[in-house]
């Protein structure tokens, strides 16, 4: 049976404790600053797993944490266990999708369009550089210093950096939190971190909080036994279509043969009636006194057709 973590367990880095600690507005605007490095005010409470999809005929992703502030720039922050190697093509579906609610049927000034920031956070280097943020915004390669300033940035965190140069202080307290949530050890410099810290412990001593854990896990081992049987159909229902093709294949080879056989028969069957009539021809000459080579010359017997003359005169 699968290991299931406590709720005393779980880090930062576990989606439903993240989502639950990101869910207090206090908690996501103190993280967001921390990464951004200014100040920022929510306009509307953070969303967990906030769904996203063009429509029904595409694929949909639910986002760990969604949040937009006053100005109109939204956030999406993720964490990531484990590497999926194909983050920096999720971020770029998740930035197309989120980009894809942004205007209002009708608006036809892309101007319109408010910042996104899509963060990603998790335990490894995902470019192998030793840093703690990798942030990404298009610019040109031709000119150095000249960016497109289309308000889309992406940035990765990674909590196991090592150049620390780039980064605050406080920013690398947060990743050590997320990652160490559970280090009772350690004492955190930061008012805002310390605070984040706190609320997460206030959490994961809540009663309702660990219910509503106790049920998400449920919902994910029900989904699961529902992937894993609506896998099996799939296969069982492959296994019938590919018997049922090695049947009808089976069945045409058969039809082929019993076909082959038959041609054969049929061709056998000219064969003999041939061989008797030339046979007949060849006696026929003989019994009215033609000799056996003006025969031959007659008919162009073969040589058993006239060995089996001679022996039938």
């Amino acid at each position: 049976m699968e290991y299931r973590k406590t709720l005393q367990e779980l880090t930062l880095l576990d989606r439903f404790l993240f989502a639950e600690t990101m869910e207090k507005p206090e908690n996501m605007q103190a993280v967001l600053e921390i990464i951004l490095g200014r100040d920022l005010v929510l306009k509307y409470l953070p969303q967990a797993e906030k769904e996203q999809r063009i429509s029904s005929r595409f694929r949909f992703v639910k986002l760990d944490v969604w949040a937009q502030d006053e100005e109109g720039a939204v956030y999406d922050t993720e964490v990531q266990a484990r590497n999926t190697g194909n983050l920096p093509k999720r971020s770029r579906y998740y930035q197309a999708l989120i980009d894809s609610k942004m205007l209002e049927p009708g608006v036809d000034n892309f101007n319109d369009l408010g910042p996104v920031f899509i963060i990603m956070i998790m335990p490894f280097d995902l470019f192998g550089e030793k840093k703690y943020r990798y942030t990404f915004a298009m610019q040109c390669e031709e000119v150095p210093g000249v960016k497109l300033d289309d308000g889309a940035v992406r940035i990765f965190l990674n909590t196991r950096g090592q150049d620390g140069e780039d980064i605050t202080p406080e920013l690398k307290e947060l990743l050590y939190l997320i990652e160490h949530t559970n280090d009772r050890e350690r004492v955190f410099q930061s008012e805002q971190v310390r605070r984040i810290s706190e609320s997460v412990r206030t959490i994961q001593n809540n009663e309702e909080v660990g219910v509503r854990y106790m049920q998400a896990w449920e919902e994910i081992l029900m989904e699961r036994r529902e992937a894993r049987e609506e896998t099996l159909k799939e296969v069982q229902h492959l296994i019938d279509e590919a018997e049922q093709k090695q049947n009808e294949a089976e069945k045409k080879q058969n039809e082929a043969e019993q076909e082959t056989d038959r041609i054969k028969r049929e061709a056998r069957k000219l064969m003999d009636e041939a061989h008797d009539r030339e046979l007949d021809v060849f006696l026929n000459l003989l019994n009215r006194g033609f000799s056996v080579e003006e025969a031959k010359a007659i008919t162009n017997s073969r040589e058993d057709i006239v060995k089996e003359a001679l022996t039938r005169q």
